[in-house]
């Protein structure tokens, strides 16, 4: 079995856009709208902001406390959208119950929605041209790259249906020419679905929902999802896969650092775009 290292791709991309950041004037900028107290959302974020801080971005990061107005958030995020010198806007995900999520991410602009959730960029990706591509699924397009691995004509089973993960990456995989299934909560019989998949993707953050005996021999496993129990971290794959696959994303080390890494590179395309910088991607 191959372990495709997510963590080593992801500081190679990073000083690649380390460098094309610095070969420009003004400095790429990266606004993170932050609702409420989530713990976890704090980490990421100061994984992004540790993450832009390295391949020199800066890095604003805009802090509603939990109980704040909709409408301010929404004014907030409009004038964001007219200052020139923010190339990218995200709003931290999970938001408080009482806040409309589709409202606020719909209010950054499209030119600017460097996480691809808004109607306007899942659109594009539905439509086979993209805007942004979501951050997760972006990253995992860019394992098979560097890896190699051509998806063309292979059997794709994606388990999980998320705007941010599943939906995203079965389009990416259909524009790459694979036959895809993707599968959910009400799936029946998951097992007749993932045996038959060349490329097996799961993103549920269901601890150990697939072992050995739900995939084909020689699958190529990418495991999305990201479980804590007792400070360790589990995936949704089942380690006993390990003899029977023959490609998989370890658990953390594989997905998880790539997502932000896509984030930056999402933002230096908007970085160019907006400055009519020819984007050679």
């Amino acid at each position: 079995m191959i372990i495709l290292d997510g963590k080593n791709l992801s500081a190679k991309i990073k000083d690649e856009v380390k460098a094309d950041a610095s070969s420009y004037k003004k400095t790429p900028l990266l606004a993170v709208i932050l609702v409420g107290e989530d713990e976890a959302s704090k980490i990421y974020i100061n994984n992004k902001r540790k993450a832009c801080e390295y391949v020199g971005m800066s890095f604003l990061l805009i802090h509603f406390n939990d109980g704040t107005s909709e409408d301010k958030i929404v004014k907030k995020i409009k004038s964001l959208n007219k200052d020139e010198s923010i190339n990218g806007i995200i709003v931290q995900l999970p938001l408080p119950k009482q806040y409309n999520k589709d409202r606020l991410l719909n209010t950054i602009s499209p030119e600017k929605d460097v996480d691809g959730l808004g109607n306007y960029s899942q659109a594009r990706l539905l439509s086979g041209n993209p805007n942004f591509v979501p951050c997760t699924a972006l990253g995992i397009l860019e394992i098979f790259d560097y890896y190699k691995i051509n998806l063309e004509g292979k059997n794709v089973c994606v388990v999980g249906r998320s705007n941010l993960v599943g939906k995203p990456t079965m389009l990416m995989c259909l524009k790459r020419n694979a036959t895809c299934t993707i599968c959910h909560s009400k799936t029946k019989n998951l097992s007749d679905y993932t045996k038959n998949a060349d490329i097996l993707i799961v993103c549920t953050g269901k601890k150990h929902l697939i072992d050995e005996s739900m995939i084909k021999k020689d699958a190529i496993i990418i495991d999305v999802g990201i479980t804590k129990e007792d400070g360790v971290l589990y995936g949704d794959v089942n380690p006993n896969v390990d003899n029977k696959c023959s490609y998989k994303t370890p658990v953390p080390g594989g997905v998880g650092p790539m997502t932000v890494c896509m984030l930056l590179k999402n933002t230096m395309i908007a970085y160019k775009r907006q400055n009519g910088i020819k984007d050679e991607e």
